[in-house]
């Protein structure tokens, strides 16, 4: 509901009690007439934060609730009340920062009273006002154009639509660097993003976290919209793009938590038939921030009646590149997994898995000269979410097994949670890197056979039956 209360009441008691009323410039009267009826219309959740405590006002709302507008305000206002003063505009793309947050219906062109506003230029994305101060707009499409530029505050606007989200937040922190407290206004419809999740949980720190849903704000939509998002009530879309709603992502994913197999911590492990070793290296420069990821798994009977199954028996993840990684990788070949064995020690790798992509050229070719027994991977035309289909199955009919917790009963082990919580998340992960490994291992293990999800049936070659003689390794060397 609109708020003729505290909040305008208190602005225009301070505009009366202003005994320079009167010898104010004209702009000064437009502004402050500007704010004044803003903050008589505004519903409450776009009336910003009291007291100077945070630094961060994030502003989760349902689509039409008012962020842009919301933002729009409060940014020009701040600039116009502080003289001389740099404000980021920041959106998805180029087009967005343009279209919506400065020519937009509720966007800066369109808020500010235009006695204030000395220029515009366009393709710059800049708007000079004749106070001295200077918005200016940086999509965040291109995290390395926030190099250079300083600022006193921020306006970032769908921070969770953003590509580029954990760089570019990086890099605006560090242009955050005028005044004496520089802030930020975040207004996004929610989506479940580390960054976004960790702003959440910061509330009452240095965050002012702030939510609203559609409904707060129908008043000033189209009445047919009202009619067009009921097909939506009660959906997970609707929780998050009608009630600004974060949804655990786990509840969206492919894979459910529910799936994988716990192997008791107090139990050993066992003996293993096969065991591999994937690796997803980081690649070109584009992706320099993701980290290459390692994932083993051996293969193993998990009783008599029990057909073969897949045990996550290390992973980790790690930023480094070919030099040091090749070395790595030669160290990790040379451990020893699962139970004894009729040969009397544990199941060396039988195969390290590498995908044919950048780096992983050069360290199949190394580790091939060098007599390891790698192979490469080829996913073929298949993207990251049709590979992680391809492989569910096996995961959803408990052919998966993960270590248990010591000292958490009924949980995977911290270093095996990471993998856990990426397969669950995808695609609404930080970093898919564990999931790429994970889904060429196991679709490689489907393929020789290891692992079969299918009916058997006697005499035919399409199945394998665990009950008879291995086939071939067709990837042996």
């Amino acid at each position: 509901m609109p708020i003729s209360n505290e909040a305008a009441e208190e602005f225009a008691a301070k505009i009366r009690s202003n005994p320079q009323l009167n010898n104010m410039s004209p702009e000064h009267k437009a502004a402050f007439a500007a704010r004044a009826k803003w903050l008589h219309i505004a519903n409450r959740h776009q009336v910003p934060p009291a007291g100077d405590w945070w630094l961060v006002w994030l502003l989760l709302a349902g689509r039409g609730a008012g962020k842009t507008r919301t933002a729009a305000e409060d940014t020009w206002w701040e600039s116009w009340i502080h003289p001389g003063t740099r404000s980021l505009v920041s959106a998805p793309t180029s087009s967005d920062v343009r279209d919506v947050c400065f020519e937009g219906d509720s966007g800066l062109l369109n808020v500010i009273p235009s006695v204030l506003i000395e220029s515009y230029t366009k393709s710059l994305h800049e708007i000079k006002l004749k106070n001295g101060s200077i918005i200016k707009g940086i999509p965040a499409s291109e995290p390395e154009r926030f190099r250079g530029p300083q600022f006193h505050r921020g306006w970032l606007d769908e921070l969770a639509a953003w590509d580029y989200l954990d760089e570019a937040w990086d890099m605006i922190q560090f242009g955050l660097r005028l005044g004496k407290r520089p802030r930020l206004i975040c207004t996004t419809t929610p989506k479940p993003k580390p960054l976004v999740i960790d702003l959440v949980n910061r509330d009452g720190d240095d965050v002012c976290y702030t939510s609203a849903t559609t409904y707060d704000n129908i008043d000033n939509l189209a009445p047919t919209f009202k009619k067009q998002i009921l097909q939506y009530e009660g959906t997970k879309l609707g929780r998050q793009e009608l009630y600004a709603e974060i949804i655990d992502p786990e509840e969206s994913g492919v894979v459910k938590r529910a799936w994988f197999k716990l192997w008791p911590n107090d139990k050993p492990l066992p003996k293993f038939e096969y065991v591999v070793q994937s690796y997803d290296c980081a690649t070109s420069d584009k992706t320099k921030n993701d980290p290459t990821a390692c994932t083993v798994w051996g293969i193993f009977k998990p009783g008599l009646d029990k057909p073969m199954s897949a045990m996550l028996i290390d992973c980790w993840e790690e930023h480094m590149q070919y030099p040091e990684l090749r070395p790595r990788v030669i160290e990790e070949y040379s451990s020893i997994y699962g139970d004894e064995n009729e040969w009397g020690h544990g199941k060396k790798v039988d195969m390290i898995l590498i995908e044919d992509k950048s780096a992983g050229i050069s360290l199949i070719q190394d580790l091939q000269r060098a007599g390891l027994p790698v192979r490469s991977y080829n996913p073929g035309n298949a993207d990251k979410m049709m590979r992680l289909n391809i492989v569910s199955p096996i995961i959803e009919r408990g052919r998966v097994y993960v270590p248990e917790s010591i000292n958490r009963v009924g949980f995977p082990r911290d270093w095996a949670e990471p993998l856990v919580s990426q397969l669950c998340s995808f695609p609404e992960v930080r970093h898919d890197d564990l999931v790429d490994s994970t889904t060429q291992a196991l679709r490689i293990l489907r393929d020789l056979g290891f692992i079969n999800i299918d009916p058997v049936y006697d005499n035919s070659d399409m199945y394998v039956d665990d009950t008879k003689p291995r086939r071939v390794n067709p990837y042996a060397i």
